[in-house]
């Protein structure tokens, strides 16, 4: 699963990050879910999950950015105009590829040095084949 802040401001600063992430993945634990990782930069983050059979993808969205977005409003005055983009990425794994999705979310830092977060997400949209329209992928 990936998301981003709004407009991709990145908000997310290495101090609030590491406590962002671990939230995320209480918040999706809380739910049923598990979280096998949590990381992203600035402007997004990644969660490598198992989703509960009763938890939907869009309630669990729904929920972790909801959650999410309160708490971080109350960690520091430059959070209070703090916001998720509208939308958000989901995409499957199997069992064989979960090593290698928690190493790419643990390099997030060092990828991004040389990828946005816009070239990655078309990426995965290429790479997953799913049909997109550039007007309506960012908000």
């Amino acid at each position: 699963m990936v998301f981003s802040t709004k407009e991709r401001y990145p908000f997310l600063d290495q101090v609030i990050r590491p406590k962002l992430h671990t939230y995320l993945a209480t918040v999706t634990r809380n739910a049923g879910c598990e979280a096998y990782r949590v990381g992203g930069v600035a402007d997004h983050v990644h969660l490598a999950i198992r989703l509960s059979r009763t938890v939907s993808v869009a309630k669990l969205v729904e929920t972790l950015k909801s959650a999410s977005s309160k708490w971080l409003k109350t960690q520091s005055p430059s959070l209070t105009a703090f916001s998720w983009q509208r939308g958000y990425g989901c995409f499957s794994v199997g069992p064989l590829d979960l090593d290698a999705l928690k190493a790419y979310i643990d390099n997030q830092v060092e990828h991004h040095t040389t990828r946005t977060f816009q070239d990655e997400y078309r990426m995965f949209l290429k790479k997953y084949e799913v049909m997109f329209d550039e007007a309506y992928v960012w908000d």
